[in-house]
């Protein structure tokens, strides 16, 4: 933990919108399609619940690569790398999806030529990993979510989706396992360790609302997708007992910080892209 990146400067708030305002927005131009323009269970919004389930996956396993090589201990290294594997492997099934449901593209194309207000990623999975600590903590509260939704995405009406879910459900029920493991292993370890594991959970806290934002309704009652708010409740279980078993206390409710859904991002969301589509963008078309 020694010599670990202080916790991000606060993100720009004209870039996000908080819970309760900014609803009723305009999509960016050209940017997302307004729910009253997609057809009931229909292809574009079937494409755009895959898309930000693969964006979740894609960002998310893009920040834990960047610990490749610099984690605390080689164990970790090797882990954290793995997770990230898992991620965007899931990532690139669920972004073939999308493109086969949209009529267009493929998976690295959606991956690499979008530019960042096109990504629907929930705002948790792009903040910065900080310190060992942010990045465990942030993990805990993903896969804990991930892993319910998945277990209920199993059973969508919609046969790649469930498929996609199956597979995953296994990785994820192990990210789930060994985040929580850490919290344990940190958040009663020492005093040090413990004041981390304290500011990371208070820095992310805010973010954890939009995880529960419901998809649509049509696509909920086709059976297609996982009616996100049903799942709070067993989330907010499985947290709770990790958190005690830590010795950490729960954070206070707060306002929530949302608006990854709708394409309006963190700055930490650009720098992550320029990094990850830098090659294609730089030679595109280029095979090896």
């Amino acid at each position: 933990m020694d010599g670990a990146l202080p916790l991000p400067a606060p993100l720009r708030s004209a870039s996000l919108s908080l819970a309760g305002e900014g609803e009723g927005l305009p999509f960016p131009e050209g940017r997302g399609t307004a729910p009253e323009a997609q057809g009931e269970g229909g292809a574009q919004s079937r494409a755009s619940y895959a898309l930000h389930l693969g964006d979740d996956a894609l960002i998310l396993g893009q920040r834990l690569s960047e610990w490749c090589g610099h984690a605390p201990a080689l164990e970790i290294d090797l882990s954290l790398a793995n997770l990230a594997l898992d991620l965007v492997g899931q990532a690139t099934s669920f972004l073939a999806h999308a493109a086969a449901l949209q009529g267009q593209g493929d998976a690295d194309a959606l991956a690499f030529h979008r530019d960042v207000l096109d990504f629907t990623n929930c705002l948790l999975v792009e903040q910065p990993n900080g310190d060992f600590a942010q990045t465990i903590v942030r993990q805990f509260l993903f896969s804990t979510w991930q892993h319910l939704l998945y277990q209920r995405l199993a059973t969508s009406t919609d046969p790649t989706l469930a498929a996609i879910a199956a597979k995953g459900v296994k990785e994820v029920a192990y990210h789930a396992e060994v985040s929580a493991d850490w919290v344990i292993r940190l958040g009663d370890g020492t005093p040090g360790s413990a004041a981390r594991m304290a500011a990371a959970l208070d820095w992310h806290w805010r973010f954890v609302d939009e995880l529960f934002a419901p998809a649509d309704p049509a696509l909920v009652a086709a059976g297609i997708a996982v009616d996100a708010p049903a799942l709070r409740p067993a989330w907010d279980a499985r947290v709770a007992a990790v958190l005690a078993e830590a010795n950490l206390a729960t954070p206070a409710a707060r306002r929530a910080v949302t608006g990854g859904r709708r394409g309006h991002h963190s700055e930490h969301l650009g720098h992550l892209l320029a990094v990850m589509q830098h090659l294609p963008r730089s030679y595109p078309g280029a095979v090896w």
